[in-house]
């Protein structure tokens, strides 16, 4: 999965087409390691997931693009190909009556957390801008500003092989996009020429996107209220 010769990190005026191989995930294994990814932070007490959650985390309605409906036939084919691959492994707990599933990201790519979670949001919400990652990142890591997201982007580009890269910028726009390599250069080049088009991806769901974002931080902020006040009142019980 890895490639043999070094080869300069992707930019837009770089584009993975023409380099060494690198990686080659469909978009079921690539949905499948990014749920896994994303639940270790967000529900670790669940964790790791039975083969029912993948398939429940892959076909969320919010917070993917695009939306998809994989079978459970599917999530395990591509849960087979991903422990071939060494990016997952089974983990079999005491009593448990179903094998679970955890990542190996971290392990096998050296990966700190900031850079896990920007990897599984590119994963699972397709191409996005610095500011975009960083707000749709904060329930797995929090970035004090933009400059720190622009480091982990920077830093997983110079991985080999590259693992993110910047997309050409769309016309009429401001900002560039940055997307995942995991699919190889026949996807990213996909997500470009959608990009360029003016459909597709995040930048095509437009302000239902970010009313879905506005939803799930609203959401997050009560959820983290609930727990600061029912750890106070129990000072008082």
């Amino acid at each position: 999965m890895e490639a043999s010769n070094p080869s300069p990190a992707p930019t837009p005026g770089n584009p993975p087409s023409a380099q060494a191989e690198g990686f080659d995930l469909d978009p079921v294994e690539i949905r499948v390691l990014g749920v896994l990814i994303e639940k270790a932070f967000v529900t670790p007490d669940a964790y790791p997931l039975s083969i029912n959650a993948i398939v429940t985390g892959s076909n969320q309605l919010t917070a993917r693009e695009p939306v998809m409906a994989i079978s459970e036939g599917e999530a395990q084919a591509a849960i087979d190909s991903l422990m071939a691959r060494k990016l997952v492994s089974r983990r079999d707990q005491a009593g448990a009556r179903v094998p679970k599933y955890e990542h190996l990201v971290r392990v096998r790519h050296s990966l700190p957390p900031a850079e896990q979670a920007v990897l599984a949001t590119l994963m699972l919400r397709g191409a996005q801008t610095a500011g975009e990652i960083r707000q749709r990142c904060e329930r797995l890591h929090r970035f004090d500003d933009i400059a720190a997201v622009d480091a982990v982007l920077e830093h997983l580009a110079e991985k080999f092989p590259p693992m993110v890269a910047t997309l050409p910028r769309a016309p009429g726009t401001k900002e560039v996009r940055h997307a995942h390599l995991l699919g190889g250069a026949a996807l990213f080049e996909e997500m470009a020429e959608a990009q360029a088009g003016g459909s597709g991806g995040p930048a095509g769901r437009g302000r239902i996107a970010e009313l879905e974002d506005e939803l799930a931080r609203l959401r997050s902020e009560v959820d983290t209220l609930r727990r600061d006040f029912d750890t106070f009142r129990q000072q008082f019980d």
